[in-house]
């Protein structure tokens, strides 16, 4: 923490003076929404004296009086945020989120007017025309490239009346995607549906029933069971619940969020968006918004984007289908006629799943103990890239649920960064599950050290109970344990090009890279300890976990993809006014072919991904472009005979783990690898090869 972060504050606040906590930890137990609230008007005036000051420099524009002066610049605000917006997500309350909703607004204002300000880019750009001659290293180029783009993309280049617009464009934007994302988390929150009778839990397993009434608990009814809207939750009853009404009145709710009607309805808000997308992407010169955002991505244009997707949908929905003959068949043999439904799809697939491999979920889960996956996560981060982790309980986090750890290079006892998990679910947290970082890796200016958050929704067990996990639970584990790395590991200058700040359909590269040690052997048998007996998970039980990776993968493969052409057929609308979402949403699956008993994996009005913020809009196929690189990424350990090869692991980490955007990443795949990767290893990996 330094100095520069200060703000000019009373005293009392937190933000007005350097953090002298141990290893700068945000001190949490001192900071209130008030503090938040006092300190945002400070953050943002410091910042403009910072932007004014660089603009006065009266001597000519070079790379450092400009570029790393920018990059200097704002560092008390981006404090101040890494603490409120990763509070607004993870542990949110009424008083944040009246912050938030009133400074995304003020946010937006504040950075059109420095992103768009001539006097300011006339600066960048006399430094970027002259870029040649300058003498700069690789990454000082990959900064100023990447900066002086980021204004261009802002509207830097644009005239007076349409800057305007664009600033309000963007302000908008900025408002209903906050809006967007709290009515999402009130219609969760709200929602539990409470059994009251011994009935309702019928063809339930022991940890459900257990999370359920650990959920009822703590929603005020001791000795009662609920149904609530945590993935952790409602997809385990969707799995085991036998009764098939409650299975249908609790999957609607689910497949219903931001759609209810109220001040929670979120159609309103998605038809505004789109619109105001499609404008703002035409003002900076594109066709549609797709154009506009994928431009600065590996894909580059809707086409190849549109190219992959087609590339996999008619493999996996013919694999979906034969999967639907497959529960419909089973599903009569034990008297339900009629065709499958979107809400019995899990329960009659984990019938079949268990039929064809003999993998009982029930059966696997006691061996997949929360603390045992994550111990598994550690190790797997010590032999690949020679990390250690040891747990600090004396470090207080935001929440009593957070767990802190240091993580150091286990060679030389280096400090790495600070690593937070906070896995369970609760009403005051946004669903899903995610990486972010409450500071940021730099060497500008001396070292600064990540400190990296983890954030995820399992059931939280009963008292003195462990957590236990599904196999999709502990895969989002290790998931979101490689971005906490790709965090972590960063090792660059510049804090803009650090760690998962690269474009988005590679950033998903080491994240589900990561995936696949979990359901190595070399894991799973050291780390999947029943939590009754101690016994290691059996040989044969890995052996039917590997062979049904590819089982169910036409519903997986469906239900994650149409999502992504729905995403991308909104955002390719030349001039979307007044559109439907449901309606648009409804027309174009029907355009390709969307089986009946299979729904989007995220519905348009819960798809927070794109329409809480700018983060996947347009960009939700890139969870799908990044599994072309991983299946191909893991493959190079195994054709090296070791899935834990220090040569390959030192490659990974160089290039990949490490380098933040220092590289176009296509370059920095191919130097990890060799070659850019085909679909291949992708289409084999889900089992949809020909």
């Amino acid at each position: 923490m330094t100095a520069s972060e200060a703000l000019n504050l009373p005293a009392g606040n937190p933000f007005a003076q350097a953090w002298e906590t141990p290893f700068g930890l945000p001190p949490f137990a001192e900071i209130t929404p008030e503090h938040i609230r006092e300190a945002y008007p400070a953050a943002l005036e410091k910042h403009r004296a910072e932007i004014e000051a660089i603009k006065a420099e009266p001597a000519a524009p070079d790379f450092a009086n400009t570029v790393e002066a920018l990059e200097r610049a704002g560092r008390g605000m981006s404090r101040l945020g890494g603490v409120f917006y990763n509070l607004a997500g993870a542990d949110t309350n009424e008083a944040l989120q009246a912050i938030e909703r009133e400074m995304s607004p003020v946010m937006s204002r504040h950075w059109s007017a420095i992103m768009m300000d001539p006097a300011l880019f006339a600066r960048v750009d006399a430094v970027f025309r002259q870029r040649e001659a300058l003498g700069l290293d690789a990454e000082q180029t990959r900064l100023l490239e990447r900066t002086h783009r980021g204004f261009v993309r802002s509207g830097a280049q644009l005239g007076p009346e349409d800057k305007a617009r664009l600033a309000a464009i963007n302000e908008r934007l900025a408002g209903l995607g906050t809006s967007f994302g709290q009515n999402l988390l009130k219609d969760e929150a709200g929602y539990a549906l409470v059994l009251e009778d011994e009935a309702d839990l019928a063809g339930l397993p022991p940890f459900v029933v257990a999370a359920m009434a650990r959920a009822a608990a703590d929603r005020g009814h001791p000795g009662k069971h609920a149904v609530t809207l945590s993935r952790s939750i409602i997809e385990p009853f969707l799995t085991f619940s036998t009764r098939r009404d409650l299975r249908e009145e609790t999957f609607l709710a689910w497949s219903r969020r931001g759609e209810n009607g109220g001040e929670t309805d979120n159609r309103a808000i998605v038809a505004e968006m789109v619109e105001l997308r499609a404008q703002k992407a035409k003002l900076l010169g594109f066709a549609t918004f797709a154009d506009f955002k994928l431009d600065d991505s590996m894909a580059k244009t809707p086409a190849h984007v549109r190219e992959l997707l087609e590339l996999v949908w008619k493999p996996a929905k013919a694999r979906a289908a034969q999967e639907a003959a497959d529960l419909a068949a089973l599903a009569q043999a034990e008297g339900e006629n009629g065709p499958i439904r979107p809400s019995d799809w899990r329960y009659y697939s984990e019938k079949v799943r268990q039929q064809t491999y003999a993998l009982d979920e029930a059966v696997l889960k006691p061996y997949l103990q929360l603390d045992r996956i994550i111990a598994a996560a550690f190790d797997t981060a010590g032999k690949l890239f020679g990390l250690s982790f040891a747990e600090k309980p004396e470090l207080a986090g935001y929440h009593p649920d957070v767990r802190i750890w240091e993580v150091s290079e286990e060679a030389s006892g280096r400090h790495i960064g600070l690593f937070l998990g906070d896995y369970f679910a609760r009403p005051s947290k946004r669903s899903g599950a995610w990486m972010s970082a409450y500071r940021g890796q730099r060497r500008q200016d001396g070292e600064v050290r990540p400190i990296i958050v983890n954030v995820c929704n399992f059931a939280k067990p009963a008292e003195g109970k462990p957590a236990l996990l599904s196999i999709d639970d502990a895969r989002t584990l290790f998931h979101e344990f490689g971005h906490a790395l790709h965090g972590l590991l960063s090792d660059v200058t510049y804090g803009s090009l650090a760690g998962t700040s690269v474009s988005r359909d590679f950033v998903e590269l080491p994240s589900q890279l990561y995936e696949h040690w979990f359901l190595t052997k070399e894991v799973m048998q050291r780390f999947c300890l029943h939590a009754e007996t101690g016994e290691p998970i059996p040989d044969a039980l890995i052996e039917k976990i590997r062979k049904a990776q590819t089982f169910n993968q036409g519903f997986a493969t469906v239900e994650y993809t149409s999502s992504a052409l729905v995403d991308l057929a909104f955002h390719s609308l030349e001039a979307p006014a007044k559109v439907d979402p449901l309606a648009f949403e409804a027309a174009e699956l029907a355009r390709i072919g969307m089986p009946a008993e299979i729904t989007m994996r995220h519905r348009t009005p819960h798809f927070s991904h794109v329409f809480s913020g700018d983060g996947y809009s347009a960009g939700y196929y890139s969870y799908l472009w990044s599994e072309v690189m991983d299946a191909d990424a893991f493959n190079a350990f195994i054709e090296a005979g070791d899935v834990f090869s220090v040569e390959v692991a030192g490659k990974l980490k160089r290039y990949i783990y490490s380098a933040g955007d220092t590289r176009d990443p296509a370059e920095a795949y191919t130097l990890f690898r060799g070659r850019l990767p085909t679909p291949d290893a992708l289409l084999e990996k889900r089992g949809l090869a020909a």
